[in-house]
């Protein structure tokens, strides 16, 4: 998904398989990030991306706009929803559904 970004024209901070929500936050928040993407295949989506906006949420970064995909069952996207994740890609989508979703939902006018 980074590369098809990139090359769909927007700057992408890939920071590498198994990081930590600690560690991803603090990369966002250091780059100015408008937007996090999360990929999960390991199960663990509602509690990563829950830390996640809890973290951003207690640095004044709410407005930074979460987003993620992978193996999420259809019972777990409500709820993802309902934590503030802005939308889950599942296996199937396209890297054009993607980067039209992306550019219309997250720009810097989107933060104020």
């Amino acid at each position: 998904m980074a590369r098809g970004l990139r090359d769909a024209g927007m700057e992408v901070i890939y920071t590498g398989l198994h990081q930590t929500p600690e560690q991803i936050v603090r990369t966002a928040l250091a780059e100015d990030a408008h937007a996090i993407g999360l990929s999960v295949l390991s199960g663990a989506h509602m509690t990563l991306f829950a830390r996640v906006l809890e973290l951003l949420a207690a640095e004044g970064a709410g407005d930074i706009v979460v987003f993620g995909g992978g193996i999420i069952p259809e019972a777990d996207r409500g709820p993802l929803a309902e934590l503030g994740v802005a939308q889950v890609f599942t296996p199937g989508a396209t890297m054009t559904e993607i980067v039209e979703w992306t550019r219309a939902h997250v720009t810097p006018s989107a933060l104020t």
